[in-house]
C-alpha cells in the first residue's frame, strides 16, 4: 500500500483547500479510503472516509465544510475544505484498508502516506 498526500498549504480563515491522496500498491475499488489530521499535541483524529463504492463519513466538526470524494480511474482520493477555520491546522493524513464490503469507518488503520501540512492563520 502506497500513499502519498499533497495539497496543503498556509490559507487564510474561511479559505478553501483541496487535498489529494495518490494512491498504488493495492485494490482501490476494494478499500475504504479515509483521511485523518493531527494538530500539535494531539492525538490523530478522523475527519472523513469514503467507502469502496462512494458512501461518506465526516466527524461533526468538518460536516457541511468538507467533502471527500475519489477517483476510480486515477486511484485518487480527494479532501475539499472549505470555510476553513484555525482548528482545522493540522497535518492530514490518508489511510486505506480492507474492510467488511469496503465499509467505513476505518478503525485500526496500519498503513499511512507522509501527511501534507495545513495550517489557517490570519
Amino acid at each position: 500500500v502506497q500513499l502519498v498526500e499533497s495539497g496543503g498549504d498556509l490559507v487564510q480563515p474561511g479559505g478553501s483547500l483541496r487535498l489529494s491522496c495518490a494512491t498504488s500498491g493495492f485494490a482501490f475499488d476494494a478499500y475504504a479510503i479515509g483521511w485523518f489530521r493531527q494538530a500539535p499535541g494531539k492525538q490523530r483524529e478522523p475527519v472523513s472516509c469514503i467507502s469502496s463504492p462512494g458512501r461518506t463519513e465526516y466527524v461533526n466538526s468538518v460536516k457541511g465544510r468538507f467533502t471527500i470524494s475519489r477517483d476510480y480511474a486515477k486511484n485518487t482520493v480527494y479532501l475539499q475544505m472549505n470555510s476553513l477555520k484555525p482548528e482545522d491546522t493540522a497535518i492530514y493524513y490518508c489511510t486505506a484498508a480492507r474492510t467488511f464490503e469496503g465499509r467505513c469507518p476505518i478503525t485500526d488503520p496500519t498503513d499511512w502516506g507522509q501527511g501534507t501540512q495545513v495550517t489557517v492563520s490570519s
